[in-house]
């Protein structure tokens, strides 16, 4: 889980444009057989990832699901002289936090933590907040340092120093902490996010960072998030632009989802993320061919060629995910890379929550000035 360096050279966009190699985890059944893990603990690890995104009186919702077992982070400072951590870049959230040395719990001396004492520049408050998880809790303290990307560095931010972190599933994943890209209304009121301190001190060139998600994902290369511009080398075509509907989350309209040839009408909105709407999952599965067991949605591998294309249907333009995409096979074990939500939008429409697999087709353009979100 630790500080692997990246083989990818990292060179500069333009100055305020910096980009970050991304690792990929290992898929989740591999690191079973290198641990001790409780006999339930796959079974208990599923749960509801469009949960985050329901209204609640909590503080902050912050996202960890197992996304389709895997998770791209990259390395980020904090403090001086600089303490170094592996963040999931999330754009589901807003605030960042990282594993501290007031954490005590197994999930959290099994991760980088952040040693307040160390730091000349740290400054705390006497600010706490929980952090909500579909299988757990965080509780964080809140505390302001410098923080360090690349080459970009920005001062007294605000951040989340972990006071407990669960076992389940804390310990067993191969990042440390959450850095969210949200909308501020997503954080916590009366703190800026990293991406406004970012925008007010002057390190990006331009308000919008973009994804490139490797569709051959290693541990030691998994794509790149680039801050403050995108990169024309790392896809073709025309951009198509959609706008968001609502500057909260990076919400829009999806106008029409199918299954090969045939359009489902189970349209609604969607936000990026992974997840079918629970009253459309039996008949999705049906279609094509899959069956749920306590690890996920089973389909038989020698069927994946004549397995049917999905399409999404995004500002007028089907966007495509074939078999070979959404089909993930794990030594001779193939799954459909979904998770089941249940949870609803603030209009009632079902919610479509479009992730990894999704990403890993497309690269992703988060556009904060005009408010819209890119696929090419």
């Amino acid at each position: 889980m630790r500080w692997l360096v990246l083989g990818l050279l990292c060179f500069h966009l333009g100055e305020g444009v910096v980009r970050i190699p991304l690792k990929k985890s290992r898929f989740l059944g591999e690191v079973m057989g290198e641990k001790v893990v409780p006999e339930s603990f796959l079974k208990n690890l599923r749960g509801d990832p469009g949960r985050r995104y329901q209204p609640s009186n909590a503080v902050a919702y912050e996202p960890l699901m197992n996304y389709l077992d895997s998770f791209y982070f990259g390395e980020i400072s904090i403090g001086t002289p600089p303490q170094n951590f592996l963040v999931l870049f999330d754009t589901g959230s807003a605030n960042l936090w990282v594993p501290s040395i007031y954490c005590q719990t197994a999930a959290c001396e099994n991760h980088a933590r952040f040693n307040y004492n160390l730091s000349s520049t740290f400054s705390g408050t006497n600010v706490t907040y929980t952090l909500n998880y579909g299988f757990g809790d965080v509780s964080v303290a809140l505390g302001y340092d410098t923080v360090t990307i690349q080459n970009m560095v920005v001062r007294n931010q605000e951040f989340g120093l972990s006071l407990n972190e669960p076992s389940s599933p804390f310990y067993y994943l191969y990042f440390d902490g959450i850095l969210g890209m949200s909308y501020p209304g997503v954080g916590i009121s009366g703190y800026n996010t990293l991406m406004e301190n970012m925008l007010q001190q002057d390190q990006l060139a331009e308000p919008v960072f973009s994804f490139y998600y490797s569709r051959n994902p290693t541990y030691d290369y998994g794509g790149e998030v680039i801050l403050g511009g995108i990169d024309p080398q790392l896809y073709y075509g025309e951009i198509l632009w959609a706008p968001v509907v609502q500057e909260y989350y990076w919400k829009i309209d999806i106008e029409e989802f199918s299954i090969g040839p045939a359009a489902t009408g189970w349209g609604s909105q969607r936000w990026p993320g992974v997840g079918v709407p629970g009253e459309f999952m039996s008949a999705f599965l049906q279609a094509l061919g899959a069956e749920e067991d306590d690890y996920g949605f089973i389909v038989d591998c020698s069927n994946i060629s004549i397995m049917p294309t999905l399409y999404f249907a995004i500002s007028g333009t089907q966007l495509s995910l074939p078999p070979s995409v959404y089909v993930l096979n794990n030594n001779g074990v193939c799954t459909i890379g979904v998770e089941t939500t249940y949870v609803s939008s603030t209009n009632g429409q079902p919610l479509w929550i479009l992730g990894n697999i999704f990403l890993r087709q497309y690269y992703s353009i988060f556009d904060m000035a005009n408010n819209r979100v890119g696929f090419a």
